[in-house]
């Protein structure tokens, strides 16, 4: 295919561009010499409008087809930030930023649109509009709500938008894709349960916290195994479990825990909500303690479109030769917040036999890159193409 020969003979300068964002990562919106690197890059490459400042630190690259009779925009979006790992791969490129690393292989999926970007605006073999969309603070930011809010959609009039994420386990340049839900909702909560404290030799004069919340992380888990249907996904975790005293002979005032509901619809989103506060309350309050509970609403369910995933499985048959169907993920994408706002589709892109992500070993592969990019290039030219 034409396409994945020219990646390939662009594969050693996208693999640099790769590793350089590699050895710079930037957290959350804090994506600043990401962000300028991107939008240096699309105006070398000749796109008609680079705008900065989308989302705060977003950027954005149009690229206008040779011909744009059908007046369609389709939006292809990558991330770019990092997350507070110190990396542990001791590569010649791992990161240089005490702390941080792109253990999500963000550096790769921006590496990649801009390896397309590079081929649209070359080529320009297609009929309409490409806005490639590079995103800050996916990694709990929510930076894909704050493009949108800022108008991405809107302003360029996005019909479609469309992206992907590489994934550890599967064969490199290898895709998977779902309809439907496909990644979680990831609500959080955090619970603090107020006893009253004392000496560890008299606890009949106090209100443990600790046996309180001891119950609570119990009872939490009667939301799967009997309030939820059995054929629904719903996860409980308490993650964190924190006393306000860590000494030997005190009975502390109170307990701290910590945690997530995910769900992949809305009626599962609303139980775990409406039974996550009902358990904690009323159990602290069967032992004389109170529960103060604060929800913290995350990241929506990400739907992929019917339409749109076809479209995007069959490009990727075109590409590789095929495409599975990807299991539900359970774990939170952000790329939620455009698909809510538009029809589209999110693929996954395989990484080979590595660590998997968010893990201080992991890396990604640039074998990948050739297949992701032809992937990103294909959309266009497929669902725009020239009469």
């Amino acid at each position: 295919m034409p396409v994945k020969n020219r990646f390939a003979e662009l594969l050693p300068e996208i693999t640099a561009w790769r590793r350089d964002l590699h050895e710079h990562p930037e957290l959350l919106f804090d994506t600043h010499r990401t962000a300028a690197t991107v939008a240096e890059k699309l105006r070398a490459f000749g796109c008609d409008e680079v705008v900065e400042g989308i989302g705060r630190t977003g950027v954005v690259g149009v690229i206008k087809g040779r011909t744009d009779t059908s007046g369609k925009v389709i939006g292809l979006r990558a991330d770019m930030d990092a997350l507070p790992i110190t990396e542990a791969t001791g590569l010649p490129y791992a990161s240089k930023t005490p702390g941080v690393m792109h253990a999500c292989g963000h550096d790769g999926h921006t590496a990649m649109l801009l390896g397309a970007a590079k081929y649209l605006a070359e080529t320009r073999n297609f009929d309409g509009t490409t806005l490639v969309i590079f995103q800050p603070a996916e990694e709990g930011g929510a930076g894909g709500r704050e493009m949108v809010d800022d108008g991405l959609m809107d302003r360029w009039k996005v019909d479609e938008v469309y992206g992907m994420h590489n994934w550890p386990g599967r064969p490199v340049g290898s895709f998977s894709i779902r309809s439907g839900p496909f990644f979680a909702a990831t609500d959080q909560f955090e619970i603090s349960i107020e006893g009253k404290g004392g000496h560890a030799a008299k606890p009949h004069e106090t209100v443990d916290p600790t046996v309180v919340a001891s119950h609570v992380v119990l009872a939490l888990q009667s939301i799967v195994s009997r309030n939820a249907d059995p054929v629904e996904q719903i996860v409980v975790s308490v993650t964190s479990f924190e006393t306000s005293s860590t000494a030997f002979n005190v009975i502390p005032q109170r307990v701290t825990l910590k945690g997530t509901i995910r769900t992949l619809t809305k009626p599962m989103r609303e139980l775990g909500e409406k039974r996550l506060k009902a358990i904690a309350s009323l159990t602290a309050e069967a032992y004389g303690a109170e529960a103060r509970i604060n929800w913290i609403v995350g990241y929506p369910s990400m739907v992929n479109s019917e339409e749109q995933t076809e479209f995007a499985a069959e490009v990727a048959r075109a590409v590789s030769g095929d495409c599975e169907d990807a299991p539900l993920v359970m774990g939170g994408e952000d790329f939620a917040y455009m698909l809510e706002s538009r029809p589209g589709a999110y693929i996954l892109v395989g990484n080979g036999d590595t660590a998997m992500v968010h893990n201080a070993e992991y890396n990604f592969s640039d074998e990948a890159i050739p297949a992701g990019c032809s992937w990103y290039a294909e959309v266009v030219e497929r669902r725009m193409p020239v009469a």
